[in-house]
């Protein structure tokens, strides 16, 4: 539950997925081959307890599995590590039996003890992992974080092969969270190798592993012939170069001495090479879970007024912003974007309408308009957008006036219940770190995230809806899942009639990659903001 700041450069990297051969079979898919990634910034750490950015993310899901995995092209949950699991009848207990001869980069089988060990070291504070709250659900977890137990009671390990987790309390959610990187299972003895620097001397039981990493310079990962997904990785290798400039990259990729973009198309070529015929079979489309949004501090006034909150809705021009960003985006109607399950295809949301939204505001007192402040962080292109809802919001009444801070001065302000009475969340907004609506909730919409520190900035708390949602994640059965899928729709439709939001976007992939490079059998819906997860990636005619 983090806040991914992703510029629309970083958003136009490529994505594709990839977990079993069989599933996304290509005839142009053969074994061989190195490929070429560029990307601008370094890389911090390939440590999956700890890595939680767009760039490391991808790498880190290339050297490590977990329990769970996502089937390529869906947000549909596989096992990955896991042979089977099975569900205990109230929903707390989860039995997973691993998968036998599974092997580490070391050599060593991987053991339940070691899935054991790897969730509690993320959680354990030691660690400081930003990923360790993903696992709350876990009896014993708040004793383990508040550092009064060294081991999660709810963790039990059979045998070599099997492990019992159990809940405080049934969480529909579990199998998405044992889907993340900071489920990767590690060994012990690796760790403790290289403490700290484990993150430089990465091993794990992935696709690849790291072969050489010379800082600032280049990162290279060499095919795991033990992989336990049997006929992938089709690459050989694959070469990072980073410190790369974008616009250099792209020309590069353009001469073929490059094959992935890593940071994508910038912003200024992107117009131009997406309408040249030559490009055509070099960049892809793709939705993401992610929605930018306009944040309303419905305890402050005038936004603590419904029809202002609705006037508000119905005087910005999405499309204009569209416009804005180079058509990098589809408007937004409601929290959930359309890719991610609770989306209500029915739900039309607010209309734009100049003249309705004076009228609302005439009706709530503000006929004469009133003034107002519009927090934004201050990179290209988030002022512009800002400007653009501004100048929405004056021809209605509403005097705006922008802050353009830079993100963290933002975040600090956002959940302040004096301070920033608007938020425009580019930059900031939210993607998945998993594909269920519950994320779209309780981090940003549901009372809980509503306090001092927290990311629900519109300090919205609807304790009835909150009751809704608590219901919803305790249907953990796979036989409740259409009855809770119909659940999360009316919470969120139920909030827009609130208002505590404008959103304004569902920003789209645009990956770029060089004519030769194969694997868009396995582009999908990407579950957990991962650019690329290079499986699947594989040299055409080799």
């Amino acid at each position: 539950m983090k806040r991914k700041a992703l510029s629309l450069a970083i958003a136009a990297t490529l994505f594709a997925g990839g977990l079993m051969a069989q599933e996304s079979q290509d005839p142009n898919a053969k074994p061989g081959g190195t490929a070429v990634v560029t990307y601008q910034n370094d890389v911090a750490t390939l440590d999956p307890a700890i890595g939680y950015d767009w760039q490391n993310w991808s790498m880190i899901k290339s050297l490590f599995d977990g329990l769970m995995d996502y089937k390529p092209g869906t947000t549909e949950l596989v096992k990955d590590l896991a042979e089977d699991y099975s569900i205990s009848d109230d929903g707390t207990v989860y039995t997973f039996t691993l998968k036998k001869g599974v092997k580490f980069h070391n050599g060593r089988e991987l053991k339940a003890s070691d899935v054991k060990y790897s969730l509690e070291r993320t959680v354990n504070p030691k660690t400081q992992s930003p990923g360790a709250g993903f696992f709350s659900s876990i009896a014993g977890y708040q004793d383990m974080a508040e550092g009064k137990a060294d081991s999660l009671s709810g963790i039990e390990v059979v045998d070599d092969y099997q492990l019992k987790i159990t809940l405080s309390e049934a969480n529909a959610t579990f199998l998405h969270v044992m889907a993340i990187n900071f489920a990767s299972v590690v060994p012990k003895e690796a760790v403790e190798q290289w403490g700290e620097d484990f993150g430089k001397h990465p091993v794990g039981t992935g696709a690849f592993s790291l072969e050489e990493w010379k800082l600032g310079q280049r990162l290279v990962f060499k095919k795991n012939p033990e992989y336990f997904h049997q006929g992938l990785p089709y690459l050989d290798g694959i070469t990072f170069e980073v410190g790369q400039d974008p616009s250099v990259a792209l020309l590069r990729l353009e001469k073929g001495e490059v094959d992935i973009a890593g940071d994508g198309v910038p912003p200024a070529r992107f117009l131009q090479f997406r309408k040249d015929p030559k490009f055509k079979d070099m960049l892809v489309v793709g939705d993401q879970l992610h929605t930018g949004y306009l944040t309303l501090k419905t305890t402050l006034a005038p936004f603590d007024n419904l029809k202002v909150r609705q006037a508000v809705n119905m005087a910005i021009s999405k499309d204009r912003i569209v416009r804005i960003i180079n058509g990098r985006a589809t408007p937004a109607n409601q929290p959930l974007p359309p890719a991610m399950p609770g989306y209500d295809e029915a739900y039309k949301g607010y209309a734009y309408d100049v003249e309705g939204a004076k009228k609302l505001l005439s009706e709530a007192g503000f006929e004469q308009g009133f003034d107002t402040e519009l927090y934004v962080m201050n990179t290209d292109p988030q002022p512009r957008i800002a400007q653009s809802i501004q100048q929405d919001l004056a021809k209605v009444g509403i005097r705006a006036q922008i802050k353009s801070l830079a993100q963290a001065n933002v975040i600090a302000a956002g959940s302040e219940k004096d301070q920033a009475p608007m938020v425009w969340s580019g930059g900031m907004a939210w993607i998945a770190d998993f594909p269920d609506p519950s994320n779209f909730w309780g981090p940003i919409l549901g009372c809980a995230g509503a306090v001092e520190g927290g990311w629900n900035w519109s300090l919205y708390c609807n304790k009835e809806l909150d009751a809704l949602a608590a219901k919803a994640d305790a249907m953990a059965k796979p036989e409740q899942e259409a009855e809770r899928i119909a659940l999360w729709k009316k919470v969120f439709t139920d909030t827009m009639a609130d208002a505590p939001w404008v959103p304004i976007f569902n920003e789209q992939r645009f990956s770029v990659r060089s004519a030769r490079m194969g694997g868009d059998d396995a582009l999908y819906v990407d579950p957990v903001h991962v650019p690329v997860n290079y499986d699947h990636i594989y040299i055409k005619g080799q």
